[in-house]
């Protein structure tokens, strides 16, 4: 059973390279990745071995650590992201529970991440290459370290099934996510600044940690190198006990999944509450534009762009003040969300999915509907970008580049919406399906996107060349006179542009909206 679960994974992942070749292209430039990555890893471990052991043993113990402790958080926030043996998928079948566990536990080794974690678990023992008894224990205990990174992280999942099998969690972890990877280079700096300050104190970390389950494993090799075999046996015995209690934890928190169903969260609204329907007018594009405004702030694959909002300012204001230019940094926030929002609606057919049959059962004029989506975007839109500039000017002292900078940024956001009008009436783009976690994708995904979104990029920067020549003689000259004429012509030029868009993306739409719809259903 153990064998066939296996093949089972080998075969889902053999398919995945068949089904298409932007796919295929996926798999391979992560695979080239992750393979870089490992051999980076690997000569670190072979220099580690000339190395001083304290040296050793604090670099081995702290990034065996990191490891562990990133199995166990992961899943948290990647609830959503689909799994080839999802116990929920296989609770029809009569498979033992044992047979079960030993199968998804080999099956994530298949994987990238799980190899990757694996072999250089296994590569620790270079490190002590010129010990060769404690080379074999490093080989032990590195398969020990790899075994309990992946079964924290079943424990981690199967445990929080109940929880992520209902809407709201999903939602929530999928957006938590993406708060640190937009601020993911002050939490760097600042770590690397912590560190440095701190490198004195490095060994006693790794010390502690050496005593705690996430690096106990990691030190045993270490101890014995140090000519401490009863400190290794203890961490040993507290490395093999902390995977026991994961497995028994995994064990029960699996057992509970697959007799117990998920169950998703709902929410009624109070009778004669419309929401959006009730406040926009009762006409096609206000029906639209009132379902566009509930995804923007109810759906988190829209949710995910409105976090650039008031992250994007704090981003940059954080490194002006690294580098001592900071109101300079400021001044770009506006034109940047102006930028991201604008662009969001490239895939905003996409993201009705299925849905979109209703649009074309209806009959939708295609003109109402690029009404309808771009004034839902607009109308949050624009008060933010100006608001933002604002904000941006008076932390800058900078009130007289606000005409040029505002005339910049809407002319960014209304160009914007109007490509995207265009090529969200004629492109589908694979992206997470409705209620999924908005970061899951199926492999080259990604790569599909690449092509079309450099091409808006493109045409977006051509026809936003005025204001942007505009801005910058203003910025040269100081002369306010060019910063007013920058915001004539960005509100001008962005708005008649807008309305070419609309025109011209609604005719692509009445003309192609079945043919929309047949993609729609082919990627749902």
């Amino acid at each position: 059973m153990v064998a066939t679960l296996v093949r089972l994974r080998l075969l889902v992942l053999r398919n995945s390279f068949r089904r298409s070749t932007s796919q295929l292209v996926a798999v391979i430039i992560g695979g080239v990745y992750a393979l870089i990555a490992l051999v980076v890893v690997l000569g670190g471990l072979v220099l580690l071995g000339f190395a001083p052991v304290e040296v050793a043993r604090t670099v081995v113990v702290i990034g065996g650590s990191a490891a562990v402790l990133g199995w166990a958080v992961l899943p948290l926030l990647l609830s959503g992201i689909e799994q080839t043996l999802d116990p929920a998928r296989l609770a029809v079948y009569p498979i033992p529970l044992r047979p079960l566990m030993l199968g998804m536990l080999l099956s994530a080794v298949v994987g990238v991440a799980g190899a990757a974690t694996t072999l250089a678990s296994l590569a620790t023992s270079l490190t002590w290459l010129r010990l060769p008894g404690v080379a074999l224990v490093a080989l032990v205990s590195g398969a020990l370290g790899a075994a309990t990174c992946i079964v924290v992280s079943r424990a981690v999942t199967s445990v929080s099934s109940g929880l992520s099998g209902g809407r709201r969690f999903r939602e929530a972890s999928g957006l938590l996510v993406l708060i640190p990877l937009i601020l993911a280079g002050p939490i760097v700096i600042g770590i690397t600044r912590g560190l440095r300050s701190s490198s004195d104190a490095l060994p006693a970390i790794a010390d502690g940690l050496s005593w705690s389950p996430l690096g106990a494993a990691w030190a045993v090799p270490s101890q014995l190198a140090l000519g401490d075999p009863l400190g290794a046996l203890a961490r040993f015995l507290i490395a093999a006990a902390t995977f026991a209690v994961l497995w028994l934890v995994w064990r029960w928190g699996l057992a509970r999944s697959l007799v117990t169903p998920a169950r998703g969260s709902s929410r009624v609204r109070a009778q004669g509450k419309q929401g959006w329907f009730g406040i926009l007018p009762g006409t096609a594009w206000g029906a639209i534009a009132a379902r566009c405004l509930t995804y923007w702030f109810r759906d988190p694959r829209y949710l995910r762009q409105l976090l650039v909002v008031p992250l994007m300012p704090l981003l940059f204001w954080f490194y002006g003040s690294i580098n001592q230019h900071s109101s300079a940094l400021v001044l770009i926030a506006a034109p940047v969300v102006a930028f991201s929002l604008g662009i969001g609606m490239i895939a905003d057919v996409s993201y009705d999915s299925t849905a979109f049959a209703l649009h074309v059962s209806k009959a939708v004029p295609g003109r109402a509907d690029r009404w309808g989506r771009a004034a839902a975007l607009l109308s949050f839109a624009v008060p933010a970008v100006v608001l933002i500039a604002v904000l941006a000017a008076a932390v800058g002292d900078a009130w007289h580049i606000l005409p040029g900078l505002l005339g910049l940024a809407l002319g960014i956001l209304l160009t914007g919406s109007a490509v995207c009008a265009v090529t969200s009436a004629r492109l589908v783009f694979p992206v997470p399906e409705p209620g999924d976690n908005p970061f899951r994708s199926r492999p080259g995904a990604n790569i599909s996107l690449i092509g079309p979104t450099f091409v808006a990029w493109g045409v977006i920067a051509v026809l936003c060349l005025p204001e942007i020549a505009l801005f910058v003689v203003a910025l040269v000259t100081g002369d306010a006179i060019w910063g007013w004429a920058a915001l004539a012509v960005g509100v001008a030029l962005g708005g008649v542009l807008v309305g070419v868009g609309v025109r011209i993306g609604g005719g692509i739409l009445d003309a192609r909206a079945p043919e929309l719809l047949l993609q729609l259903r082919k990627d749902a």
